[in-house]
């Protein structure tokens, strides 16, 4: 995810706002009936992410970005999402933070309803609520990115997201934040190259922390893949799967552009 020091509390104060707008419209046991009635694949997401001889790549459905506004106004979530699962994607992730990046659960819900791969919800979540939206809209893991949570909120949110099978894909954007992933139970930890505080991208980071990431943990390179060769070099350094949006959503043919990078 992107953001800055300024913009992240805000992102965060919208998704508790969105909870609570939330829970008066569907209340909790309402929701609870709808998850239970769909069968999360958290085994297979963390199965395809990890496989070893193949180039896994989570490929992003994602209308905007706080840093570049409309990524592509002819945005079709289910659409973008078909030709990514026919170029070989592993995972497809799906945008649904609406206020900043324009998203939505329902987008989540249409791809869900065109693919068969599992799917990630990619948002900012800070309540237990929102793991069981993403159950409901079909979702098989959903990311918790470590900045935006403070230490036990992180332990309870992976604990509360395996408890209803889903993954998580916690993402850390310092080096420093990796200890906190794995002290939170995390088997699937991503590293995003983009810098908080600047936007900055630089794969850099992501290269530097390939060796802090323990033998048995799923590790993700997010952010700043732009060709078949950064991903030849990440692999190289130990990284399993990649998560690639602006790349490949910016593209006139994301599909063949996904297809590029996995050969």
């Amino acid at each position: 995810m992107s953001g800055d020091t300024g913009l992240l509390p805000a992102i965060v104060a919208a998704s508790r706002r969105r909870v609570e707008t939330a829970l008066a419209q569907c209340p909790l046991a309402d929701l609870e009936r709808l998850a239970s009635q769909v069968h999360p694949d958290a085994a297979g997401f963390a199965a395809r992410l990890g496989r070893p001889d193949e180039v896994n790549v989570i490929a992003e459905c994602k209308r905007r970005s706080p840093s570049k506004g409309i990524l592509r106004a002819d945005y079709d979530a289910a659409a973008i999402a078909r030709a990514y699962e026919r170029a070989g994607a592993a995972a497809i992730s799906v945008l649904t933070e609406p206020t900043f990046f324009d998203g939505s659960l329902a987008d989540l819900q249409r791809v869900g309803n065109a693919v068969s791969v599992p799917l990630l919800r990619k948002d900012f979540i800070v309540d237990e609520y929102q793991l069981l939206e993403a159950r409901a809209a079909g979702a098989s893991a959903v990311l918790l990115i470590v900045a935006a949570l403070d230490g036990d909120g992180l332990s309870r949110l992976v604990r509360a997201a395996d408890d209803l099978g889903l993954a998580t894909l916690v993402e850390v954007h310092e080096r420093d934040e990796l200890a906190r992933a794995l002290d939170a139970g995390a088997r699937i930890v991503g590293v995003n190259a983009r810098n908080l505080r600047t936007l900055d991208v630089s794969i850099d980071l992501v290269l530097a922390a390939a060796d802090a990431i323990p033998d048995g943990v799923i590790a993700v390179a997010e952010s700043g893949i732009g060709s078949r060769a950064d991903i030849q070099a990440l692999r190289r350094v130990g990284y399993d799967a990649f998560l690639v949006g602006e790349r490949l959503v910016t593209c006139d043919n994301p599909g063949a552009a996904l297809r590029e990078l996995v050969g």
